[in-house]
């Protein structure tokens, strides 16, 4: 049903954990399934993101496509990674995500964009 590379990042997620005194840390909740993710972010100087880290807790699409958004971040401007779109997470699943699982695929996508928000509007 799924492909082997999801089911890897599934059973061995990239980048899992937190950060001590991350520069934007967001949780999301599905809560029709109860799936988790928080992404942690700590920016340089420059506010490129320098290092990412999540839990996940979930379906293997969740936490894969959490893992999978994870190793595509680091290096990225804040810009950058506000401009990631639900496309690109489903490309990068690499599978048809049908309405069912949409919200899975996509929880991770709403943590990064909500976190990156609220960074943003606390700013000075």
């Amino acid at each position: 049903m799924y492909r082997e590379f999801i089911l890897d990042h599934y059973k061995s997620p990239r980048n899992s954990g937190s950060i001590e005194n991350a520069d934007i840390i967001h949780k999301e909740v599905n809560p029709l399934c109860g799936d988790q993710v928080e992404i942690f972010l700590k920016l340089n100087g420059s506010g490129t993101i320098q290092e990412v880290k999540h839990l996940s807790r979930g379906c293997a699409i969740s936490v894969s496509s959490m893992s999978l958004l994870s190793e595509t971040l680091k290096g990225k401007s804040l810009k950058d990674a506000a401009g990631i779109r639900k496309e690109d997470i489903i490309g990068m699943l690499g599978i048809p995500v049908g309405p069912v699982r949409i919200k899975c695929a996509l929880l991770c996508l709403y943590a990064l964009k909500d976190g990156i928000v609220k960074y943003e509007s606390a700013k000075p």
